[in-house]
């Protein structure tokens, strides 16, 4: 069953992607959550027309998301833990404090697009990779420090 996606759904595609997927996961999930639409013709031309107007707007948030990734690149973060005496830390990192740290230093980065490699759960130094756009991706460095 083809579909086209009205969002981002994790692990599926991007928004305006047409992706076939298993029809009762379409039937059942996606369309009725407001996910996707049925990719009949029609809906097909209003996609083209659509993403043709969208053209210059996405060239422009590519182009701010490629400037971003260029300063991001020297970042490195300090993330502050309560750990124990092995140095496992309580808890874990997650994506909301390392947007946090972020923005403390005056990048603007939406917590949704933030994953790990391997999850933080002791002290050391670890690896976020930012999902800026569908083409720009950047490795931004951090440690976990005991607080």
């Amino acid at each position: 069953m083809e579909i086209i996606l009205k969002q981002d759904v994790k692990h599926l595609g991007e928004k305006d992607d047409i992706v076939v997927v298993k029809p009762g996961f379409g039937r059942n999930y996606l369309i009725p959550q407001g996910f996707a639409i049925l990719a009949t013709s029609s809906a097909k031309k209003v996609l083209a027309e659509n993403i043709k107007q969208a053209q210059f707007k996405q060239e422009k948030i590519k182009k701010d998301a490629t400037e971003l990734a260029t300063k991001l690149e020297n970042v490195k973060l300090s993330i502050g833990a309560k750990a124990g005496e092995t140095g496992k830390i309580f808890g874990k990192v997650n994506s909301i404090q390392i947007a946090d740290a972020l923005k403390a230093q005056g990048y603007e980065v939406d917590r949704r697009r933030i994953t790990f490699e391997v999850e933080p759960k002791t002290l050391g130094e670890y690896v976020a990779n930012l999902n800026l756009h569908k083409e720009v991706k950047v490795q931004v460095p951090f440690e976990v420090v005991a607080e």
